[in-house]
């Protein structure tokens, strides 16, 4: 060996052991260092001529789309690939463009949804392939009363949420009851159960309401029982809660530690009043740049409503809709152009599934395989990743309040009301369908009681 490949095994030697030590300091666990190394040798034979101090955002995506490409790569190997290269750009080679490149997304976004999630949970299956495939105990011991559930369930068209959360209780309750069968149960079990949940469980008063609202589901729409009188059980009282609401101050230094594709979801459900999954099931065809408004399809109690576009989000919009443009013809390249259509849409517009309009706004970053079809298609980003982004915002923001995803639109609506805008006009914003509901938020920005100021501060005394 000449000595200009010594130099060049040296300075390979030295690159290696500077990452390792970089992995280390990142406390990233010796089982896995070897792992990395795969990963980023992997990334360097792909490009074999590019040096790593010449990549752009531009390659290191494209190169993460590629391998997002692939279905067999599972979701924690695909994000070592993505922290690896994160380590050796950002901290190891301390590129700029790496440290606004958008890292989160690319790990976050790659879990995919699952068979329960709401957005595909009652596509494909009907109701006898439903209780074939049952796993519960419901579905296992009682299937004909768990097909008659489903039924009086999906016929109302109950949430998919409600759903579950009805199924997980009219099974605790029949698991609370061994041996006996649901239809010789009377009042007396309910009032025993619910008295077991109060008193040995220490549940909260909320909790003891919907398992009742459940079991009175269960006996009077499934078991066709109507309940009579269930004794001293009295229902607990519901508490009124004030929502957590931001500052304004607190709004921008959350957004001032947000960037990317999360950075701007943030943004957008804080300017518009979104909720979590109004925003990840947005579609390129609901945004109307024409109007400034965009089109909130199907969401709580199966209302449509517009909700406004902000200024200041429009050319971040438009610049989101030309990058979705991109990736929907690579995918397409790859045979994987597809996105989710309801069963019913889908059977009436058999072609809109290839249609860039139908694509999702927030997708996922990289393909996954439809977990009740078995197609491989992209679809939105999992809510996680956005509650994730959020959190990690607020603590580096350095904000004490708890502070979830639905706190951007109760200040929304609470910014709102403080700039002079009628409370009827919040609530159809909102998408509320009592005003009632809207009211709460007249307590935070000072009106009525909450309004009055402390007799402490009348006295003067400052210390």
């Amino acid at each position: 060996m000449d000595t200009g490949s010594k130099s060049t095994q040296t300075s390979k030697e030295r690159f290696w052991i500077q990452y390792t030590t970089i992995l280390k300091q990142f406390r990233i666990a010796e089982r896995f260092i070897p792992w990395y190394r795969k990963h980023l040798e992997g990334f360097i034979d792909d490009h074999p001529n590019t040096r790593l101090m010449n990549h752009t955002p531009e390659s290191v995506q494209i190169w993460l789309e590629g391998i997002g490409h692939n279905s067999n790569i599972s979701d924690w190997i695909y994000k070592q690939k993505v922290d690896a290269l994160r380590l050796m750009f950002s901290h190891m080679l301390n590129l700029s463009w790496a440290k606004s490149f958008d890292w989160n997304f690319w790990s976050a976004g790659t879990r995919p949804l699952g068979k329960d999630h709401p957005t595909v949970a009652r596509c494909y299956e009907m109701v006898d392939r439903s209780v074939e495939n049952s796993n519960t105990f419901l579905g296992k011991k009682f299937p004909d009363i768990y097909r008659k559930y489903l039924v009086a369930i999906r016929l109302p068209d109950y949430s998919t949420n409600t759903e579950k959360s009805y199924l997980r209780w009219i099974i605790r309750f029949l698991r609370f009851h061994p041996e006996r069968d649901p239809y010789c149960l009377s009042e007396v079990d309910i009032a025993s159960f619910l008295e077991h949940l109060a008193i040995n469980r220490k549940v909260a008063g909320a909790t003891q309401a919907q398992a009742l609202n459940a079991v009175v589901f269960f006996f009077t729409r499934v078991l066709e029982k109507p309940i009579g009188d269930i004794g001293v059980y009295k229902r607990p009282k519901q508490p009124k809660r004030i929502p957590t609401v931001l500052s304004q101050s607190e709004i921008e230094a959350v957004f001032s530690h947000t960037h990317g594709q999360t950075g701007l979801m943030i943004r957008l459900m804080y300017g518009s009043g979104m909720r979590v999954m109004e925003c990840l099931r947005l579609r390129v065809k609901d945004l109307d740049f024409a109007y400034r408004n965009i089109q909130i399809r199907q969401s709580k109690g199966k209302k449509d409503r517009f909700v406004p576009m902000p200024e200041t989000l429009i050319e971040a919009l438009k610049k989101q809709v030309k990058s979705i443009q991109e990736l929907h013809l690579r995918d397409t390249a790859a045979g994987a152009g597809t996105v989710y259509i309801p069963d019913a849409l889908s059977r009436k517009y058999p072609n809109a599934k290839y249609e860039l309009r139908w694509q999702f706004l927030f997708p996922a970053s990289r393909l996954a395989q439809d977990p009740r079809s078995d197609v491989i298609r992209r679809h939105h980003l999992h809510q996680s990743a956005l509650q994730r982004a959020i959190k990690q915002a607020v603590n580096k923001a350095g904000i004490t309040k708890r502070v979830t995803s639905h706190t951007m639109r109760h200040s929304f609506a609470t910014h709102l009301l403080e700039s002079g805008s009628d409370i009827r006009t919040v609530q159809e914003l909102l998408g509320h369908s009592d005003v009632s509901t809207t009211m709460i938020y007249t307590h935070i920005v000072g009106r009525g009681g909450s309004g009055t100021r402390s007799p402490l501060d009348r006295l003067g005394i400052t210390k």
